[in-house]
């Protein structure tokens, strides 16, 4: 499954009422830290299929809900489970810190278990 792209009018839905924890990459086209995670980010879409839903909001164009989560710094991921901010990363962090976030928070989806 990949990443699924989110807005402002489509978070809410997309991401608060996901049956499934969701990662939501807050990022914009300019930024170059950005572009340096967006490849892990499509692997862990791959990776975890099914059991994690991988979400992107671009703060350009949807401040609203950037603004609501006090984003200041991209990328920004956010992982989201039941409505909930489990955990935040800023910064285009090495790709096992992600992925260890990951298995931290959500054990039951960890494909190393």
């Amino acid at each position: 499954m990949p990443p699924v792209i989110v807005t402002d009018l489509t978070f809410q839905k997309e991401v608060i009422e996901s049956p499934l924890p969701v990662l939501v990459d807050f990022w914009a086209p300019w930024c170059a830290p950005c572009k340096v995670i967006a490849p892990f980010l499509e692997e862990l879409a791959k990776e975890y299929g099914g059991r994690l839903k991988i979400a992107k909001l671009n703060t350009d164009e949807n401040q609203a809900t950037a603004m609501k989560y006090n984003i200041r710094s991209i990328p920004t991921l956010l992982l989201i489970k039941n409505g909930e901010v489990l955990d935040e990363t800023i910064g285009a962090v090495p790709f096992h810190i992600i992925r260890g976030n990951l298995d931290y928070y959500l054990p039951e989806i960890s494909t190393l278990n």
